[in-house]
C-alpha cells in the first residue's frame, strides 16, 4: 500500500469538509473507494463528475483500477470548473 495525500477543490472540498487527507490505496480506484467510505453522500456524488491528477497528471479515460500510486504521491481531485 502506498500512503498518498488525496486533495479535493472547489465543489469536492466543500462536500468533503477538508481541503485533503491522508489515504493508503495501491491504485486510484482504491483510494475513491476509501474516500467514498469515509464521505458518503454529497461527496461521492461530487466524484461522479471529477476528473484526477495523480502526481500532476491526467488520469484522463485510464481505468481508475488501472492507475497505481506512488509512496508519498498526490491524488488531485477536480471538479469541473466554470469560467476559463
Amino acid at each position: 500500500m502506498a500512503k498518498v495525500t488525496v486533495r479535493y477543490w472547489a465543489a469536492a472540498k466543500a462536500a468533503a469538509g477538508v481541503a485533503e487527507e491522508p489515504y493508503d490505496a495501491v491504485t486510484l480506484a482504491e483510494a475513491l473507494d476509501a474516500v467514498r467510505e469515509r464521505h458518503p453522500g454529497e461527496l461521492a456524488r461530487v466524484l461522479l463528475r471529477c476528473s484526477f491528477l495523480i502526481d500532476g497528471d491526467p488520469v484522463g479515460t485510464r481505468g481508475h483500477e488501472t492507475v497505481r500510486l506512488a509512496e508519498g504521491g498526490t491524488v488531485e481531485v477536480l471538479p469541473p470548473f466554470a469560467g476559463g
